[in-house]
């Protein structure tokens, strides 16, 4: 168990936390959320001890061990793949190490044969005889194969680096376990590792995620970070997310329409208790769910952003025929001989670990690649907006007010007063507005690619990665915009929900050639004859 006494803390003027005082219990997977910049990854520091705060204390059951993610990829650029797994848990590590190094002495004394003794003792009560090879299972899961296990960590990639640094936090079954974004630059087969891994944990979790899915998955209750407090509510991020929402209309309403919203909320609580039965981690959420009382639901204080894309014209028949595309970057082929072709209904996700793949395909269907052979040919009454994953090229060099930066993609000439209003509604209100486009945070600069590309009004969207950097109230905000649009998509995210929600058709770009597939993210997925088939291709 740990325990959160009167934590605050504050830079400067800004208040982060005040007087939070809750209690994290063993068994449970707790998500904390918060919009960006109200503190979780500081908080998780403050659990962890690498942040004191100001005032109160954090306490953990004597005896239990903490493990925590790693952010620094280039920390053990000299070490061994399989040792610095086992270094997550440092008092085995340190009796391996002490112990290897009597063993070696030339000079083998009495003395060192006693100590030897003491620390085999310890080394087989720290299940250090089975240290290797969980460690092992743990970075299979994660994709990191047999032959990298016995490399250094300056000859792995940064994706391989993350991987490993996860299976460390992981190792040894932590006590308490607190993870920050451990979702990011995992491919989809080692997220759905980790899912499994952490719904079976049956110690604490603590973790941080952007990913709505992930989060659904694995959490048993979600620690909600607002007004520089923390909450606990019980349940998955779905169901904060869902009751928040209409505690936010129940608080808004008139006195008569209230009992109304009373019954529709309690109707909402029942309806997912008597659903919260997939899983282990679900299961027990049930049992906690049927004890809810409508005290325990609060509104938010979250802003969502308004997204909303509307075609100026409806798409014909005939929307995209591609032919043959092949594409070789710095030697290596990354497209051979495509061939596919869209229809007017078509919301294509692409998926699997090629991300080079995709983003060459889509700037070459942007206009912004040539291929090196073959061809695509747009219909006639399409118009087509892109959302490149590099952005940088848009901003770096722009003095222009936000204001005047959306001005240069508006089709008509806008007054200051529409784009002002179109800008607060995607949440740069008042004097923000007018911040310089260069300057804008990574979120920011998402929110100003969405604005750009609803004022498009194009029929055709294609959007690669469009949830990196965005918060989940933007993120959830994109998603019903895209969920309402009524053109073709074609989009690429690592968001499962965000893929499954949307999606009726999915291509993965493959060595061997491209699997396309009509049907939803999770038949993709569960299909096992297909998965065999795609596995093999690579």
């Amino acid at each position: 168990m740990i325990t959160v006494n009167n934590v605050g803390l504050r830079y400067g003027d800004h208040k982060l936390f005040e007087e939070i005082t809750i209690k994290f219990n063993p068994g449970n997977c707790y998500g904390l959320i918060g919009a960006n910049g109200a503190g979780k990854s500081t908080f998780l520091k403050i659990l962890s001890g690498e942040i004191e705060p100001q005032t109160g204390d954090v306490h953990m059951t004597p005896g239990e061990r903490l493990a925590f993610l790693k952010q620094d990829h280039f920390q053990y650029e000299e070490q061994v793949v399989l040792d610095v797994v086992i270094m997550g848990h440092t008092r085995l590590y340190e009796v391996m190490q002490e112990k290897n190094a009597i063993y070696m002495k030339p000079d083998f004394s009495d003395e060192d044969g006693m100590r030897a003794a003491e620390l085999e003792g310890e080394f087989g009560e720290l299940n250090g005889w089975e240290a290797e090879s969980e460690a092992a299972v743990l970075l299979n899961g994660l994709g990191i194969s047999d032959d990298l296990h016995s490399k250094k960590m300056n000859e792995l990639t940064g994706s391989e680096k993350v991987k490993v640094l996860l299976a460390q936090a992981l190792f040894g079954k932590p006590d308490i376990l607190l993870l920050d974004e451990p979702t990011n630059h995992l491919d989809s087969r080692a997220i759905q590792w980790l899912e499994e891994f952490l719904i079976n944990f049956e110690n604490t979790v603590i973790v941080v995620s952007h990913d709505r899915y992930f989060l659904n998955k694995i959490c048993t209750h979600i620690a909600d970070l607002d007004f520089g407090k923390i909450q606990i509510y019980v349940g998955n991020y779905d169901f904060w997310y869902e009751s928040s929402q209409l505690a936010q209309k129940l608080m808004q309403e008139s006195n008569k329409k209230k009992e109304e919203k009373i019954k529709e909320l309690q109707a909402f609580v029942a309806r997912f208790s008597a659903n919260a039965s997939k899983s282990k981690q679900a299961t027990s959420r049930k049992k906690l769910l049927d004890k809810i009382t409508l005290d325990d639901i609060q509104p938010s204080s979250r802003r969502y952003p308004f997204i909303h894309f509307k075609p100026e014209r409806e798409i014909g028949n005939d929307v995209l025929f591609v032919e043959g595309l092949t594409k070789t970057i710095d030697g290596v082929k990354v497209l051979d001989n495509l061939h596919f072709t869209l229809g007017r209904e078509d919301k294509v996700a692409f998926v699997g670990p090629n991300e080079l793949a995709i983003t060459t395909l889509f700037k070459i269907l942007a206009g912004e690649l040539e291929p090196d052979s073959g061809s695509f040919k747009w219909g006639v009454t399409t118009k087509q907006s892109y959302f490149p994953k590099d952005n940088t090229a848009y901003f770096e060099n722009s003095d222009l007010t936000l204001v005047d930066w959306l001005r240069q993609y508006s089709p008509d000439d806008q007054s200051e007063s529409f784009l002002r209003g179109f800008l607060g509604r995607m949440l740069f209100s008042g004097e923000e507005a007018l911040k310089k486009a260069k300057v804008l945070s990574g979120g920011e600069k998402v929110r100003c690619m969405l604005s750009k590309m609803m004022l498009s009004g194009a029929n055709v969207l294609m959007l690669d990665e469009p949830t990196n950097h965005l918060d989940l109230e933007s993120i959830t905000a994109l998603n019903e915009g895209l969920i309402n649009y009524k053109g073709v998509l074609l989009f690429a995210s690592h968001d499962h929900q965000f893929v499954q929600s949307m999606a009726t058709r999915i291509m993965e770009i493959t060595p061997q050639g491209l699997i396309d597939k009509e049907c939803s993210y999770d038949e993709y997925l569960e299909d096992a004859e297909l998965q065999e088939k795609v596995n093999s291709m690579y």
